[in-house]
């Protein structure tokens, strides 16, 4: 047990809970992009109506308590939990706030549950080395990240393919205000999913702060007070948006048609919620990003914009590594291991600078 005063042990929530809030913010596109992007509902009716249901998942728990597994996955899956120090949280969660502001001010959808689980083994390891990793929760994690996109994908153009059939003797304007109603609908449950698979993330991350600091006992549990502030924070995130990564998100990567935007909610929500059940921390990001060009392949392959698509998969690939080593560097900072991190800042400036002259050579 590492001993923390209580002031201290606030500040860290008030930290946990400020990454809640951020990924509401960068991650309120993947519940709103589709609504938005076919204009379904006006842009600020879409930020209320995405944060109404993420803050509406907390009474979905209470109800089913087995859908609260993620949070157990991220307290104690990922490294051991009886490893975790302050410094190591403080590490994690500073790691995954600088790369959602990063790409967030730069309007990329990147995953904020990849950069949490990067943030949490690269502080891991800069505290106890390959032994803290948890190999069992970190694999399922990993898999998750080429299996949620890919699944994702393939549900929603078998639901396009259903749809499409039930709906062959309709008229354009029927299928038309059918769609519309249905792709609200669809649009809800994502956000219903959204916000009961991301706030577990957070209400892990606080859980294990409150064990290791014996300020929590016996069995692995998260706290209804834990449980309410993250769903809170959340919706409050999304409640102030995030504009640019809508706009990628909903009509850059594949236009959209109330048939698509539909069956891109309908696949993301049922990947969401399976994810939940299973404790499977996904990325909600990658899964309706796989959903949407999902849908915009079922039309046509030409529907998808490749090249923005695969920006954002390159965005996908380096998330995990560049967060954990920024929490690596603040995890040694809290701990007073300094020349550590000037080394590893130094190492990252050198291969930055190399990187921009290079461009310019060429």
């Amino acid at each position: 047990m590492h001993q923390l005063a209580l002031p201290l042990l606030i500040a860290l929530i008030v930290v946990a809970l400020g990454f809640d809030f951020l990924n509401g913010l960068h991650d309120a596109a993947n519940s709103i992009a589709t609504v938005v992007g076919t204009r379904l509902i006006s842009p600020v009716l879409a930020v209320g109506f995405a944060a109404f249901f993420n803050f509406a998942a907390y009474f979905l728990a209470l109800r089913w308590p087995e859908l609260h597994k993620v949070a157990d996955t991220i307290g104690k899956g990922l490294i051991d939990k009886d490893l975790v120090t302050p410094a190591v949280v403080f590490g994690a969660l500073v790691g995954a706030m600088f790369w959602n502001v990063v790409t967030w001010m730069k309007g990329i959808p990147s995953s904020s549950s990849h950069a949490l689980i990067g943030g949490i083994v690269g502080a891991g390891l800069a505290h106890a080395g390959l032994g803290a990793i948890q190999w069992n929760g970190l694999n399922k994690s990993l898999i998750a990240i080429v299996l949620s996109p890919t699944l994702g994908l393939i549900l929603t153009m078998f639901i396009m393919l259903v749809t499409s059939w039930l709906g062959v003797r309709a008229s354009a304007s029927g299928a038309e205000r059918t769609f519309r109603s249905l792709h609200l609908v669809s649009a809800g449950a994502y956000s219903l999913g959204h916000g009961l698979n991301d706030a577990q993330k957070t209400m892990g991350v606080i859980t294990v702060l409150l064990y290791s600091t014996g300020y929590l006992h016996g069995k692995f549990a998260v706290p209804n007070w834990v449980a309410l502030s993250c769903y809170i924070a959340m919706g409050i995130g999304t409640l102030t948006g995030g504009w640019r990564i809508i706009e990628t998100m909903g009509t850059r990567i594949t236009k959209l048609s109330q048939h698509q935007g539909f069956s891109a909610s309908a696949g993301g929500s049922i990947m969401l919620f399976a994810a939940s059940y299973l404790g499977i921390p996904v990325s909600t990001t990658h899964t309706i990003t796989g959903c949407v060009i999902g849908a915009g392949a079922a039309r046509r392959a030409s529907a998808v914009r490749w090249g923005i698509a695969g920006n954002v998969a390159i965005a996908w690939l380096i998330t995990i590594p560049a967060s954990a080593v920024v929490a690596a560097i603040f995890y040694w900072l809290a701990s007073g291991q300094f020349l550590r991190a000037l080394i590893a800042v130094a190492i990252i400036a050198f291969f930055g600078f190399s990187a921009a002259a290079w461009r310019v050579q060429s």
